[in-house]
């Protein structure tokens, strides 16, 4: 049955791809969602966390429930791939394969609310905004567990370091919590030719980097998991001038709060060390942006044996140092982040990359886990 929905799907799942929308601008696409969900009869709810979309399917007596995510936007990248469904929005495109997880969960909407084969409440949050902006986060700031009650909570993402027909998951950290942070460095600027006159904020930023490069090596334990890295450094204009001010940019990975702690304080502490040293102004700036991913334990072993029964199911080794802000659904209820295994034979190309492309052939496989996950929670009888 649910081989029948694929063609279809595949268009719509390509029609996405073409017209990709911003987090929080996602309007074509949850309308179009809304639609599909009203003509299979659900109760459709617009406007969650901005433009997040619900869709509610109830069945039998029981009052179990579950909720299935798949997020929406596209990414701020030009797309490369010259597909004759290429985006048609410069500057816009779906990237990550948010487009193949809304073709996915709306074949799942589809063949459950086809077959009926389950007692109790299937929840499809269609969500906003997952590329840094945190939709889950308003989706969950807005009442959705409230308005949706869910004992389990399930996320999919494809996962391009998989093989095609691999799903993946594992009980505690999956994904890393991201930090992101700005050093502002300020002297007084003046001639590259008379520094004995000049607080050199260049030669603070050099220090800086230096010796937040060192935090992980000699802060965190040998067995504990961290990544600090300095990817912006902004300074001066011009040869003869040392700049008033440099500024000194990175993002932090970790998976466990009371570290994320120490290299927070230990930044701010050699920020402030460095500026007194060169006589500068250190201002920081540490936002901490996503929460580390972390799966009930119990979540993740149903989500293996749901999907044994449709795939080749493992137990991930180890956790990604990317992030994910359906980490902020699982802070709210009990549940599990899933990878779903899309490389080709031939390989394949890696997430935000210009010449990514969600891999169709997964699409039925991706449909059949939903529904596995969702017809064992709620099981008749």
């Amino acid at each position: 049955m649910i081989d029948d929905l694929l063609e279809p799907l595949i268009a719509f799942r390509r029609d996405i791809h073409a017209h990709p929308e911003l987090g929080f601008c996602e309007h074509r696409t949850a309308g179009r969602i809304a639609e599909q969900l009203r003509a299979l009869g659900l109760e459709v709810h617009e406007g969650i966390g901005g433009t997040g979309v619900v869709g509610v399917l109830k069945n039998g007596t029981s009052t179990r429930s579950i909720g299935l995510r798949a997020d929406m936007d596209a990414l701020p990248i030009h797309e490369q791939t010259n597909l004759p469904y290429a985006s048609k929005t410069h500057g816009s495109f779906h990237g990550c394969g948010h487009d193949g997880h809304v073709a996915m969960l709306l074949g799942a909407a589809q063949h459950l609310a086809r077959s009926r084969n389950f007692d109790g409440t299937v929840n499809f949050f269609f969500q906003p905004a997952e590329e840094g902006l945190g939709g889950a986060r308003e989706m969950v700031k807005e009442g959705l567990f409230e308005r949706f009650p869910c004992e389990r909570v399930f996320g999919l993402h494809n996962w391009p370091d998989l093989p095609a027909g691999t799903i993946a998951t594992r009980p505690g950290p999956i994904m890393a919590a991201a930090d992101r942070f700005e050093i502002s460095l300020e002297g007084r600027g003046g001639h590259a030719a008379i520094p004995q006159d000049t607080p050199d904020a260049i030669l603070a930023a050099a220090s800086l980097v230096t010796q937040l490069n060192s935090i992980v090596a000699r802060r965190i334990a040998p067995t504990a998991s961290a990544v600090l890295s300095i990817t912006q450094i902004h300074g001066g204009h011009t040869h003869n001038v040392i700049p008033a001010e440099v500024s000194v940019s990175g993002t932090v990975r970790t998976f466990d709060a009371a570290v994320r702690d120490v290299i927070e304080d230990a930044l701010r502490k050699i920020a402030a060390g460095v500026a007194m040293a060169h006589d500068v102004t250190a201002h920081v700036d540490y936002q901490r942006c996503y929460p580390a991913t972390i799966n009930d334990a119990q979540a993740a072993q149903e989500a293996l044996e749901a999907a044994r029964t449709v795939g080749n199911a493992q137990i991930a080794p180890e956790p990604a140092f990317t992030s994910e802000d359906f980490a902020f659904m699982l802070q709210a209820c009990q549940g599990a982040y899933i990878w779903l295994g899309q490389a080709k034979a031939e390989g394949s190309v890696p997430l935000h990359n210009p010449h990514y492309d969600f891999n169709d052939d997964v699409l039925g496989l991706g449909i059949r886990l939903h529904v596995a996950l969702a017809e064992r929670h709620l099981a008749k009888g």
